[in-house]
């Protein structure tokens, strides 16, 4: 596991509880990820489901998978601006992840505009201010990653997190191990 990258998870105000933990928590706990936590501006973020956390900056450091956990505020007027810091982001490598509106943000930032990418939906998606990747959406229930860029809809947080820990560098058996784990509810 010595090749395993950061993930800085960024929370938004309003994040959605249930989008990224199973990265924060098995991603450190199960596979020896350093995961931190950051909000655009920094300071006090509260969830859908009330939890609040008072968090640093998002100032990518270089090396880490960033991860945008989803919204409402992604959608509004006052949406973070981090299109900027997005692109330089993946201008230098970095791997970008965004589940459920967190998509949005990586629309503005064109980063979608050529690669294969989902989000809630197509009509969700294409309120992003020029989104110009409508022939590279996919109507999937999962995670799909496509050069560098991880996206999904809010109601696929296991198999975005399994694309997360692919792109930190998580072994492929365990991420395997993980995705039949959490999957195991499921069967009959």
């Amino acid at each position: 596991m010595a090749d395993l990258k950061p993930v800085l998870v960024v929370l938004p105000q309003g994040f959605a509880d249930w989008e990224t933990p199973m990265i924060s928590a098995a991603g450190s706990d199960f596979y020896g990820l350093r995961v931190s936590h950051a909000t655009p501006g920094g300071g006090r973020v509260t969830s859908i489901g009330g939890l609040t956390v008072d968090l640093p900056d998002f100032a990518p450091e270089g090396d880490e998978v960033i991860v945008l956990c989803g919204s409402d505020i992604w959608a509004r007027p006052e949406a973070p601006q981090i299109e900027a810091t997005l692109q330089d982001a993946a201008s230098r490598g970095q791997t970008i992840a965004a589940i459920c509106g967190g998509t949005l943000a990586l629309a503005r930032a064109g980063l979608v505009d050529a690669r294969a990418h989902t989000s809630n939906s197509a009509d969700f998606i294409e309120r992003a201010q020029g989104y110009k990747g409508a022939a590279h959406y996919r109507d999937v229930p999962h995670a799909v990653a496509d050069g560098g860029v991880i996206t999904a809809p809010g109601t696929a947080p296991i198999s975005f997190a399994a694309e997360v820990l692919t792109a930190a560098g998580v072994s492929a058996e365990d991420v395997d191990q993980f995705r039949t784990m959490l999957g195991a509810e499921h069967r009959a």
